[in-house]
């Protein structure tokens, strides 16, 4: 009985450490301490005051990015999950280029384009849990030059349309 209760609750400690998230880093964590418990980030690209932008993405199929800034010391600043409603909010304000939306959200799952041969916009679709809830995909327009974000929305995911789910 003794030995039962040890493993459970060794087990419960595991896997309660497993719930954890990248969010949960303390700002300052050192690169390489955010390395050895979450892997290399898989995308980067340079930031202000020669810092380095990192990503960890689970795109195009899942929904969550993390992302964080790191000095030229190698220490990190606030990890924060990247795919919600309050940081898409980001883009209505300033001018963002195609590099801009990538550096900050790291690359999209899908890239598309609506619209007449005249006037074609160019779409940039991020997988996410809209309101922590939805599946869904946020929407980026880039206008018909490609050069500046000019609209963004959500909506459903097709990927998970009542079809493909297992009840009826």
């Amino acid at each position: 009985m003794r030995m039962g209760k040890s493993a459970t609750y060794a087990l419960t400690t595991v896997l309660l450490a497993a719930c954890t998230s990248m969010a949960d880093l303390p700002a300052g964590a050192p690169l390489h301490q955010v390395v050895s418990e979450y892997g290399e980030p898989n995308f980067s690209c340079p930031a202000a005051n020669g810092r380095k932008r990192l990503i960890w993405t689970m795109q195009p199929m899942g929904q969550y990015a993390w992302g964080t800034n790191v000095d030229p010391a190698g220490n990190t600043d606030r990890v924060e999950q990247l795919l919600n409603d309050e940081h898409f909010r980001v883009l209505a304000s300033g001018t963002w280029t195609p590099e801009q939306v990538r550096c900050e959200f790291g690359p999209p799952a899908e890239i598309d384009s609506v619209g007449l041969p005249s006037s074609t916009s160019i779409i940039w679709s991020y997988r996410y849990r809209q309101a922590g809830a939805w599946n869904s995909l946020m929407y980026v327009y880039f206008g018909s030059d490609g050069a500046r974000v000019t609209r963004f929305h959500p909506g459903p995911d097709p990927l998970y349309e009542r079809e493909n789910f297992w009840f009826d």
